[in-house]
């Protein structure tokens, strides 16, 4: 079982990463850690040194960071993700966030920053872990300009099923959070698409399972029992095809 996307470096850990990790590696063969910042990125690689061939790191910037970020730290972002790209499984997150986003100008320096991740993916030939909210035919219309990219991961897809079901027909993935156990729409999600295009994550410290618990990466086996339980087939099916996803994807 993987966590294919969290972010256990978020200070809210600083007070029991160890443990944290440790829970995971009880239960998980492996997590995801995604970097969403200049400093998420150094502290991802970090982690990955710190937990070797537990902790995988992808290296990114959330959109709404580049909405709101400085070119000056971009430039550094940029500079940083190609120095230590041979260190990193795949980029992102990266994409694009337009939920209540009115200012047309941060929309823009989105795209543009977006459509940089779309070139150095086809350059380095590195998986895409893409973040679309209220955004996501933008975002597959701009991926699909780009048909040399190795492979696409909508993570916590959280858009329509008519635009799933367009992503998982174009070869790319939808990965599904721990959201699914407490939420009809993904639900529904889940039990439309077909499990070989599906990768399983809890977006860690968000969207927990469990009421008034902070979220953590051990608890995506509830994502994995869920989606047994939606599709009726063996939790050990859903963990098996999730788990050979992320691996084939992330070549890890």
């Amino acid at each position: 079982m993987i966590d294919s996307h969290c972010h256990v470096d978020f200070k809210v850990y600083n007070k029991n990463r160890l443990e944290v990790i440790r829970r995971a590696q009880d239960n998980l063969t492996a997590i995801v850690n995604s970097g969403a910042s200049l400093g998420g990125n150094r502290r991802t690689l970090k982690l990955a040194t710190e937990n070797k061939d537990f902790v995988y790191p992808t290296l990114g910037f959330h959109p709404s960071n580049a909405s709101k970020s400085d070119e000056s730290v971009i430039k550094q972002v940029l500079k940083e993700l190609e120095s230590n790209i041979h260190l990193a499984v795949g980029l992102g997150e990266t994409g694009l966030d337009f939920n209540q986003l009115n200012d047309e100008s941060a929309k823009k320096k989105q795209i543009t920053l977006f459509e940089t991740f779309l070139g150095l993916a086809e350059e380095y030939q590195m998986p895409l872990v893409i973040h679309a909210r209220d955004a996501e035919e933008k975002a597959l219309e701009m991926i699909k300009k780009h048909k040399t990219i190795p492979d696409v991961i909508f993570h916590c897809y959280g858009g329509d099923l008519v635009t799933a079901q367009k992503i998982v027909e174009n070869g790319y993935y939808i990965s599904l959070s721990t959201i699914v156990c407490f939420s009809d729409h993904h639900q529904q999600l889940a039990c439309e698409l077909p499990l070989s295009r599906m990768l399983t994550e809890t977006d860690s410290p968000y969207l927990s399972p469990f009421k008034g618990q902070r979220n953590e990466p051990a608890f995506v086996e509830e994502t994995v029992k869920t989606i047994a339980k939606i599709k009726s087939i063996h939790i050990e099916e859903v963990d098996k095809v999730t788990e050979s996803n992320t691996r084939s994807i992330f070549g890890f």
